[in-house]
């Protein structure tokens, strides 16, 4: 790219995404490179922000102090339990603060990691597109916060200032501090059953294909005034059956993995009941299972990628077979 002299704001930045996407950044020759989050880690070699997102008068105070050029928004509070509250604040009204500030303090380009949950309703999705609409209901406060949060990103798409909304299911790979460790962690104390028949497909993607999909709208926007306003479904460039996947992973750390099964239409029985239980009792922790874990452990969800194939020239950098090859020394970690 021409200009390598652009500030870039990485929401996020010190987390899973946010720091693959910062290190390609600068592996292209970016210098002025800011990374956001609420607190900073004790070793980081690139500029760093501490903000809460969700106050509006904290982000303006940051976009007055600094002049950037491009936001990567993927900061986000994830999860499938909590108060709907928390969710709000963070994905939707912090979304909607930093779109306001990075209009108003001259931001041309605004990338949004989202998620293939904004269109998960209760069904199976094959090879779906973005032609999926938004559900009337969503079975997490997650996905909810984030669907409104995406139509705010999509709508305030105009000329000088292009927007985006990056779509990746299931990332995975080096660092991965969420599904990696889980997965791990519960088999370790016998906590992992496989949900439904095991036949299953989903989207997985490796966090460098990821990261790049993010750097490839940048750089399409950066040759293209006119482009911007949608969203994107990204993913490897095939799905993988679940269970087979789950098993892959658990047999870099443990010999002759076995998995106790469970009927779908009982674990969503039983997540229907213990989030009623938690609801009622006002409980702390998160159920063992829930409605939306126990779908989409048992249902296919997988997407096609033709359109970011075709709008920004999407490919994979790294194979689901490369990836869980490299894979295996941060497992060994865990």
């Amino acid at each position: 790219m021409k200009n390598l002299n652009l500030n870039i704001l990485v929401t996020g930045g010190t987390g899973f995404l946010g720091s693959y996407i910062a290190s390609e950044l600068e592996s292209m020759g970016f210098e002025n490179i800011y990374l956001l989050s609420r607190s900073k880690p004790d070793t980081l070699k690139f500029n760093h922000i501490s903000c809460d997102l969700s106050k509006a008068s904290d982000v303006k105070e940051v976009f007055s102090a600094h002049q950037f050029d491009v936001v990567f928004h993927t900061a986000a509070k994830a999860g499938v339990w909590g108060r709907e509250e928390d969710f709000i604040s963070i994905n939707f009204e912090g979304t909607k603060n930093l779109l306001a500030s990075s209009k108003e303090y001259g931001v041309k380009q605004f990338i949004y990691t989202s998620t293939p949950s904004v269109v998960f309703d209760r069904d199976s999705i094959i090879n779906g597109n973005e032609d999926l609409p938004y559900p009337e209901s969503f079975l997490t406060f997650y996905a909810k916060s984030k669907a409104l949060a995406e139509k705010e990103v999509l709508k305030a798409n105009q000329l000088g200032f292009q927007t985006a909304a990056l779509r990746p299911h299931l990332i995975w790979g080096n660092g991965d501090n969420h599904i990696v460790p889980r997965i791990i962690e519960r088999y370790r104390n016998n906590k992992v059953r496989q949900i439904g028949n095991g036949e299953n497909l989903v989207d997985v993607i490796h966090v460098k294909n990821a990261a790049h999909a993010h750097i490839l709208v940048f750089k399409k926007m950066i040759e293209d005034a006119n482009y911007g306003g949608r969203a994107y479904f990204i993913g490897q460039l095939k799905p993988v059956n679940l269970w087979s996947f789950i098993k892959s992973i658990l047999e870099l750390k443990f010999k002759k993995v076995k998995l106790r099964k469970i009927p779908a239409g009982l674990a969503y029985m039983i997540g229907t009941v213990s989030e009623k239980i938690y609801n009622f009792f006002s409980l702390k922790g998160e159920p063992m299972m829930t409605r939306f874990v126990s779908l989409q452990l048992s249902k296919s969800h997988y997407f096609s990628h033709q359109r970011a194939i075709d709008d920004f020239g999407y490919k994979e950098v790294i194979s689901t077979e490369e990836g869980l090859k490299e894979l295996k020394s941060f497992v060994d970690s865990l």
